[in-house]
């Protein structure tokens, strides 16, 4: 008989990079020292699913508390500076 698993979605903001000679370096604000890299956007963002989903595990095993991010206004701003 199969065991009923609880699972919890989590949502993180993601910064993709690009990178002077190619790809894309990943970040995530609220998780700490998470870096990773992909070739592709497409690379990127599997490896930022995986990276995140690692992270999240080891907080787990560790009985850390899983961090939530909450509702952000988030916005590119433009500024002129003149000389």
């Amino acid at each position: 008989m199969a065991k009923n698993i609880k699972t919890t979605e989590y949502s993180y903001t993601v910064i993709y990079e690009p990178i002077k000679d190619g790809g894309y370096q990943v970040t995530v604000p609220l998780l700490p020292g998470l870096v990773t890299y992909g070739r592709s956007l497409d690379e990127a963002q599997e490896m930022a699913q995986d990276a995140i989903l690692c992270y999240l595990e080891s907080l787990q095993k560790d009985k850390e508390q899983i961090p939530s991010e909450k509702s952000l206004i988030q916005e590119r701003m433009t500024v002129s500076l003149g000389r």
